[in-house]
């Protein structure tokens, strides 16, 4: 029991020799002033969950087999709707990653590190990108193809008037 007494005491020693830093200050203290804030106002007095029950609505009617879409770009010159194909489900934006995008290292010396991760074939996909891939059906075939898009595309699970 003196062992473990005498253990702590130096271990209050050393952990009092350090002073903290900014940035532990202002952590120390935001997280002070987002307490008395929520002890004040609370939680909102959400019932319903209907944007909740909307969001999961729209996850898994987006992951029916089968999902026929209209694809279309938005011409910035003209303010109108330009047709690309019908296609099956909804664009995927380019930066979407199948992977994790980071991965944690453990070091012995240095603790840990967040690192990129590549993704299964094997590049490193970017944070944020313009394009999206859009799964159009081939006109002269029974095939979709991917087709990669830069500019803003409208994809519709109907027809979208001219």
């Amino acid at each position: 029991m003196k062992t473990f007494a005498v253990l702590v005491g130096v271990l209050f020693l050393l952990g009092c020799d350090e002073t903290p830093s900014s940035d532990q200050i202002q952590r120390q203290q935001q997280e002070s002033l987002l307490k008395e804030g929520s002890a004040q106002i609370g939680m909102p007095a959400i019932k319903n969950f209907r944007e909740r029950k909307l969001l999961k609505d729209i996850l898994e009617l987006r992951d029916q087999n089968g999902l026929v879409t209209y694809a279309y770009l938005w011409s910035e010159v003209t303010g109108k709707k330009i047709f690309l194909c019908t296609s099956i489900g909804y664009g995927i934006p380019y930066a979407t990653q199948f992977t994790n995008p980071s991965k944690v290292e453990h070091d012995t010396e240095h603790g840990y590190a967040i690192l990129p991760q590549a993704d299964p074939n094997g590049l490193f996909s970017p944070a944020a990108a313009e394009g999206t891939w859009v799964l159009c059906k081939d006109p002269n075939s029974d095939k979709t193809l991917p087709v990669y898009v830069e500019p803003r595309v409208i994809v519709s699970p109907f027809k979208l008037p001219e």
